[in-house]
């Protein structure tokens, strides 16, 4: 399985979402909480090339995006594949 790493805050329902797919498909991952942590939070936008809503997706070295992205790539078939499943 895929190293997931998934940005987060504690009250979006998008990080909801994107994380009850990857729990439907027994996809373990690391929850990043940058609610409050100003340093956590430059990272993210850091790593996402400048994306600063939340959640932001990984996997492995790719950067997926948000929930919807996550989404997409699950309804074209894409996402079980980038998981290794």
């Amino acid at each position: 399985m895929a190293d997931v790493v998934i940005y987060t805050k504690d009250w979006c329902p998008y990080c909801v979402r994107a994380k009850g797919l990857l729990k439907s498909k027994n996809q373990a991952f690391r929850e990043i909480g940058i609610g409050g942590n100003a340093a956590l939070r430059a990272e993210m936008i850091k790593r996402a090339n400048g994306a600063s809503t939340v959640p932001q997706i990984f996997i492995g070295e790719r950067h997926v995006g948000g929930c919807d992205d996550l989404v997409a790539l699950d309804r074209k078939g894409e996402l079980d594949a980038l998981l290794g499943a």
